[in-house]
């Protein structure tokens, strides 16, 4: 999973701090709601991922 690919779709706003060789920091910024919804999809994936497995 994507993280930042998903706190993208969550409405996230995501900045790129440094790069430092090949580590690369970021900050992520948000709403509440973006955060909620950053939570429901995570739920959604996880859930997802469970029925897979079974």
């Amino acid at each position: 999973m994507d993280i930042l690919n998903v706190a993208r779709q969550s409405g996230m706003t995501i900045v790129l701090d440094a790069r430092i060789g090949q580590q690369e920091y970021h900050s992520v910024h948000s709403s509440v709601a973006a955060l909620e919804r950053f939570a429901a999809l995570i739920e959604a994936a996880k859930q997802a991922e469970t029925k897979e497995q079974h």
